[in-house]
């Protein structure tokens, strides 16, 4: 119910598709599947399905339907009110099975969020799966922190978090607020610790992301699950094609003809991207210190601009959030450009223009801005990101991590200083050269071949697909995602 989910689980329910030519149908809420429809036509083989849902019956506006927009106390009723989909899908999956078609094999793929998917599943003797949208490493801290709240335990601010090494320690402000105060009781808790634990259940797991880039943190998520776990990223949108990607029914705030036109009248790796995802932002005071800072550094710069906290991120942006005529200069100069609703991130990250991508650290963009080569300025800001901008800087060294938080309020001075690093010739050129290396180990992962020729991520979903749809293991088949 969210981009950053919904994204991924297009592209895997794509991907199976493809290597297997099976039956795909994909539900979620009305609005979400209006969406998508848009995007991925039905067909009698990819099914798009709604669930029925209404937000008022829970107290949330009638198009709340996606956290996308959601205020963080919406966000979590949003969530708790996910649950009532279960008797419409409990219904849909039985009826599916008892039809005179149904196939002789099904699976179900759930999201985290809705794996009580595979508790239905396991009830109607289907095979089932769960997938983590996240990395490997994101995962399982995640599922460590949300599980036993290793921050309520103690006072200081670094503390241990079960089932990593005893050296590994993660600081107060990595957690999100909603994390930093969950003492068990809370409404977060009551809806993810369940949540995990059914997915623990699970026969095995996806997760959107590459054995080769992130082997100790699978690892540690085999370790932590006990699960069989799948590496089948990157599940991206046109990974080898630059085409425009119309997300599940956004428009582009910036089209794609004038997006790379901006960019072809620049130098290669001069350019900046600066972009929070579609869920975050920053607060005022921080949107005008690091509009301040990018100035200062004298760099060209795409800046996907959205309202402060403090207001209502689908709102309308008001230039009084920045320096006094800050979009007049750049746009004069040629030197910045401010998108507001969306951008083609894709094409821009594609560009030989971009150097660096200031970025929230969402699973998504990492893997895209990893997956064309382009280093990154960490702001990690909810969720898994803090943990997803630990892995990013300090395993893969790829990216330098500017703030975290949304509390936090970064001087224009040390904006502009982490801007010049990251895209200047000492340490930015190390930076690039890592983020080269990873974009080839993304690559070769989804490779066609055959035997040691095959790509990892490739042998993993023909491995789960062999297994989840051969009829071992008490399966039913096809595969239904969730």
């Amino acid at each position: 119910m969210a981009q950053g989910h919904i994204i991924p689980f297009m592209e895997l329910a794509k991907l199976i598709h493809h290597r297997r030519r099976c039956t795909i149908t994909v539900v979620s809420t009305p609005a979400n599947i209006r969406a998508l429809i848009s995007s991925f036509p039905s067909t009698p083989t990819f099914r798009l399905v709604p669930l029925p849902f209404d937000p008022t019956h829970h107290s949330l506006p009638a198009s709340s339907e996606s956290c996308d927009t959601l205020s963080t106390p919406l966000f979590v009723r949003l969530l708790h009110a996910s649950l009532s989909l279960r008797p419409a899908f409990s219904f849909l999956l039985s009826d599916f099975l008892s039809s005179p078609s149904a196939p002789s094999r099904l699976c179900v793929i759930a999201d985290v969020p809705t794996s009580w998917a595979c508790e239905v599943a396991e009830s109607l003797g289907a095979h089932h799966a769960v997938f983590s949208t996240c990395g490997a490493y994101g995962t399982t801290s995640y599922f460590s922190l949300w599980q036993h709240l290793p921050h309520a335990r103690t006072d200081a601010d670094e503390f241990p978090v079960p089932s990593f090494p005893d050296s590994f320690r993660l600081n107060r402000s990595q957690l999100p607020s909603y994390l930093r105060a969950a003492d068990g009781a809370d409404v977060w808790s009551a809806f993810f610790q369940p949540a995990i634990a059914t997915s623990l259940r699970s026969k095995s797991m996806l997760c959107n992301s590459v054995e080769e880039v992130e082997t100790s943190g699978f690892r540690l998520l085999r370790n932590y699950t006990g699960l069989r776990v799948y590496a089948v990223g990157p599940l991206l949108p046109f990974l080898d094609e630059k085409k425009s990607y119309k997300r599940a029914g956004k428009a582009h705030g910036l089209s794609v003809d004038a997006c790379l036109e901006w960019l072809d009248a620049h130098p290669p790796a001069s350019v900046l991207y600066v972009s929070f995802g579609s869920q975050n932002t920053i607060s005022a005071r921080q949107t005008m210190e690091l509009a301040k800072g990018i100035e200062a550094s004298g760099k060209a710069f795409i800046w996907v601009i959205r309202p402060p906290v403090e207001f209502d991120i689908g709102g309308e942006f008001k230039n009084e959030w920045l320096p006094e005529g800050f979009e007049e200069r750049m746009r004069e100069s040629a030197r910045g450009v401010l998108v507001r609703d969306w951008a083609p991130q894709l094409e821009i990250l594609s560009h030989a223009s971009t150097g660096a991508f200031l970025s929230h650290c969402g699973w998504n963009s990492a893997l895209e801005s990893l997956s064309r080569g382009v280093p990154m300025i960490g702001w990690p800001l909810a969720s898994e990101q803090f943990y997803n901008s630990v892995m990013l800087e300090e395993e893969l060294g790829v990216c330098v991590e500017l703030a975290r938080g949304k509390e936090v309020v970064v001087p224009g001075k040390e904006v502009e200083r982490v801007v010049r690093v990251v895209m200047g010739e000492e340490r930015g050129a190390e930076l690039r050269r890592r983020a080269v290396v990873l974009r080839e180990l993304l690559e070769d992962s989804m490779k066609e071949g055959d035997g040691e020729g095959k790509g990892s991520s490739l042998k993993a979903i023909d491995e789960f697909l062999e297994i989840a749809l051969s009829g071992k293991s008490q399966m039913n088949g096809g595969s239904l995602n969730s």
